[in-house]
């Protein structure tokens, strides 16, 4: 819609729009109006692939939640999306509840993060969310005990652990069996940039934790959504940290999923 990403370009519609959020589901994730338009955009395309698979229930989840704001906003996202396309989305929340442990070494980068930041306080959250669920602990216990537990399969999930570790032991999530998650399962990973003083890069923190799932696994592999700008109505900083997990293996990745139309089948002259 040419006339609408003309009116965005107007200072102020933007923030306007998502203050007051009219329009439909698909309109709005297009347009990034949502609270958390990363997470709109996750939830609604793996929500739209478990339906095209006929897949009616599944499970949206944040690793990190502290203060809780993107718990909440993951709830109502998941909510609107799920009623738009008919499928349940279960949306789960892992943190400590104590605030960020003592880090391990260099790799999950001490020089940023440090034990006893993000503390929440969990009573409080608990009593805002309406339907979602948090599990505090050791993430490395709860998400290995939560897949084993064969809940819906996953199909997004937002990393927000910060340390190298945390992110590792975290991946307890991607190791199930082909029922505990769709064939490519969206994710944003919030730490594969840092600040000028960060110094990000592939030896440490998320990154080293990605490339390393990676070079252990054969058919398994987490890669970043490749040229998203290209799908998106305009740039938003978040873009270039949505990854997507592939389990090859899977028996429904080559399950043909683009609905069988002319303007998908046919090229005009």
């Amino acid at each position: 819609m040419g006339w609408l990403n003309q009116l965005l370009r107007i200072p102020y519609v933007h923030g306007l729009w998502q203050r007051f959020p009219i329009g439909d589901i698909r309109t709005r994730v297009d347009h990034g109006i949502f609270q958390y338009p990363n997470y709109a955009y996750g939830v609604y395309w793996s929500a739209y692939l478990a339906a095209r698979l006929g897949i009616r229930r599944v499970t949206a989840i944040e690793l990190g939640v502290a203060g809780g704001r993107g718990l909440l906003a993951l709830e109502k996202a998941s909510l609107e999306i799920g009623r738009a396309l008919d499928v349940q989305i279960d949306v789960v929340g892992f943190d400590s509840g104590v605030g960020m442990p003592p880090p391990l070494d260099h790799r999950d980068l001490p020089h940023i993060w440090r034990e006893g930041f993000y503390k929440m306080e969990p009573q409080k959250l608990r009593a805002r969310l309406t339907s979602a669920q948090l599990i505090l602990g050791d993430v490395a216990e709860t998400t290995r005990k939560f897949i084993e537990s064969s809940p819906p399969p996953l199909a997004f999930v937002s990393f927000d652990l910060d340390y190298y570790s945390s992110t590792k032991a975290a991946f307890h999530l991607l190791e199930g069996g082909a029922a505990t998650h769709l064939p490519r399962v969206h994710c944003y990973f919030d730490d594969v940039v840092s600040n000028n003083l960060g110094c990000m890069n592939p030896y440490v923190g998320e990154l080293l934790a990605i490339n390393e799932f990676n070079e252990s696994h054969a058919a398994r592999k987490i890669c970043r959504f490749e040229q998203l700008r290209l799908a998106r109505e305009r740039w938003e900083v978040w873009q270039d940290r949505i990854y997507v997990f592939h389990d090859f293996a899977h028996p429904d990745y080559t399950k043909q999923i683009i609905p069988n139309e002319p303007r998908h089948t046919q090229r005009p002259l």
